[in-house]
């Protein structure tokens, strides 16, 4: 039951969204009071969700919590395509079983934030995969290939002869239809989705047999945690909403203070009056940004794992970084060859990728053994300590164990005539 009034309603959908094609038909909808069928569409070609993703779900939790239905699309089918958004080449396909793999995964995820009792989960598949070759023809005829080449990334490709394959113009037409199917009354995307999203509003216009076309929502898109470049996994600067409570405090804390505010309007589940006072206390010098920032950190974690882990991934941190501490949870490794070099240890753990991963992290200066910054590439630790505290970047700490102490390897390699002086390359 929707029990806001429009304006209402208004105010807190229009909080960090980007733009609202066009807000009085949203506001008629609204007027009418009842809950609107309200759809975002997730192709799952990834295993997993990041807090980027989460943006379109915060989003529907707000319509969710006003009274309206949320339909959580996983486009199973369209997937299968790929959707050419931005992309400069043709996506390779996804098979079949990929594709349900990573729905599985999504479904699992998406309930951390929406209210799985309140929510509507449907896949395309189920429509697409029964149309016909003439349904395909028939819905082809709705769109032409010069409206089709007013996409950029479509006319940018086709510009510099980068081919275009027949079934990318499909994509906008197959989601523009999932709109139709629903019956959607509101769809929403990232900003880099308008042209999609316009091709559902035009297809329940003139193909939808008397549906009033859907009101477009578009979202801004998140930038990662440097702060420039949208948050993807394939460039590194996303924060995983499985990862653990400690990684997820740590990347939120290393964000800008500006940016903290655009996370806190986009995935920070605050009313438009939270959202206010925020900001005037940033202003005023009466909220200190480190505070509101752990605060952000704190319930993000929170949300996607629990208040205890929270404040423990907090006390952690501040341990780490404010009080000069290394974190209580570290990670310990064991190792049995005094020989061996350090770069050598970290990779066979997983820790950096390859022994030139290692290598090159060092030449950064971005590797400490026991708070001194390493300087040789070649370095061997030797058995001559209990343990050692090694630091990767800023944040990373993991601790090995030599398997015996020097005097047990000394005694064996006495007794081998071996000696210890020269690693193994």
């Amino acid at each position: 039951m929707v029990t806001k009034s429009a304006d209402e309603q208004l105010r807190i959908i229009r909080q960090g969204v980007a733009e609202i094609i066009s807000e009085a038909e949203l506001r008629a909808k609204l007027a009418l009071n009842r809950p609107l069928v309200i759809k975002a569409g997730f192709d799952p070609t990834a295993p997993d969700i990041h807090l980027g993703h989460t943006v379109l779900i915060h989003k529907m939790r707000q319509f969710q919590e006003m009274g309206h239905q949320v339909v959580f699309l996983i486009g199973d089918f369209t997937a299968m395509i790929g959707d050419p958004t931005g992309k400069s080449d043709t996506r390779p396909p996804l098979t079949r079983e990929q594709v349900m793999q990573n729905a599985e995964t999504y479904q699992r995820q998406v309930f951390k934030i929406l209210d799985a009792a309140k929510t509507k989960i449907v896949f395309n598949a189920d429509w697409l995969g029964a149309m016909t070759p003439a349904d395909f023809i028939r819905l082809a005829s709705r769109y032409t290939v010069a409206r089709m080449l007013e996409r950029e990334d479509f006319s940018k490709r086709y510009k510099e002869n980068r081919p275009i394959a027949v079934h990318e113009f499909l994509y906008p037409l197959l989601q523009g239809y999932d709109s139709v199917h629903l019956k959607a009354d509101v769809e929403l995307g990232g900003t880099d989705q308008k042209f999609n999203l316009l091709v559902g509003r035009e297809l329940q216009r003139d193909y939808g047999i008397g549906q009033p076309p859907q009101v477009v929502i578009t979202m801004p898109l998140l930038e990662g945690t440097d702060g420039v470049n949208k948050m993807s996994k394939s460039l590194g600067n996303y924060i995983g909403i499985e990862e653990p409570a400690r990684e997820i405090v740590g990347k939120v804390m290393s964000i800008s203070d500006e940016l903290m505010v655009k996370y806190y309007e986009l995935v920070g589940d605050v009313t438009p009056d939270e959202l206010d006072t925020l900001k005037k206390g940033l202003s005023s010098g009466a909220k200190h940004p480190r505070e509101a920032k752990m605060a952000l950190a704190r319930r993000i974690a929170a949300r996607f794992h629990n208040a205890e882990e929270a404040a423990q991934a907090e006390e952690g941190f501040n341990a780490q970084f404010r009080n000069k501490e290394v974190p209580k949870d570290i990670v310990e490794y064991r190792w049995e060859n005094p020989k061996d070099k350090l770069v050598a240890i970290l990779a066979r753990v997983g820790e950096v990728k390859s022994i030139s991963d290692g290598r090159r992290l060092i030449k950064q200066g971005a590797i400490f053994v026991n708070g001194e910054k390493v300087l040789d590439t070649e370095l061997v630790l030797g058995f001559g300590l209990s343990e050692y505290t090694i630091r990767l970047g800023k944040k990373r700490y993991v601790k090995l164990l030599p398997q015996k102490s020097m005097l047990e390897v000394l005694a064996e390699e006495i007794k081998k005539g071996t000696s210890l002086n020269k690693p193994d390359e």
